[in-house]
């Protein structure tokens, strides 16, 4: 079991932590957060597709049944480590490259909003948003919370799926 979840976690975290630096990048050369939102996405959910394949291979390795308790340690345990290196990543790449991020991130959506004609209260609204989020960001275990809330819950619900669709019941 610990071969497959750490082979699976290692390959899907090395993907959604390339898919972050891209997406990263992309954000602070042009200046604009929506391609990073599809492009982080994209590769969290390309990166949870080992959740899949690691429970998978769990069950084709597995000759007797196995519960569904079973299946979803493995596959969350899988999604964990994902979730894991992606936060670690975006630690190491927050704290070194881009400590300015929320200042940044804060500063390109209120002019989105103001661009796109929005009333005054709804600029006021997410600037107390936005100073909100600033505040989280100056200490790190709220930044690790916060990250990890970004990507845990899907794979939440992908270890769900995996461990219905992959269980064994007793013949």
């Amino acid at each position: 079991m610990k071969k497959i979840v750490l082979q699976n976690g290692l390959i899907g975290g090395l993907i959604v932590a390339s898919t972050m630096l891209i997406s990263v990048y992309k954000c602070y050369s042009e200046q604009n957060f929506e391609p990073s939102y599809v492009i982080g996405f994209g590769g969290m959910a390309l990166a949870f597709l080992f959740v899949f394949l690691g429970t998978k291979q769990y069950r084709d390795y597995t000759e007797s049944s196995i519960t569904f308790g079973k299946m979803f340690k493995v596959a969350f345990l899988i999604a964990l480590l994902i979730a894991t290196i992606y936060v670690a990543v975006w630690m190491l790449v927050y704290k070194n490259f881009f400590p300015d991020f929320m200042e940044r991130f804060s500063e390109i959506s209120l002019k989105k909003l103001q661009e796109s004609g929005a009333n005054a209260q709804e600029i006021s609204a997410k600037t107390v948003e936005m100073n909100q989020m600033k505040e989280w960001y100056k200490n790190p275990l709220s930044v690790i919370l916060l990250t990890y809330m970004e990507i845990l819950p899907m794979g939440l619900i992908i270890s769900l799926i995996s461990a219905l669709i992959f269980m064994k019941k007793k013949k």
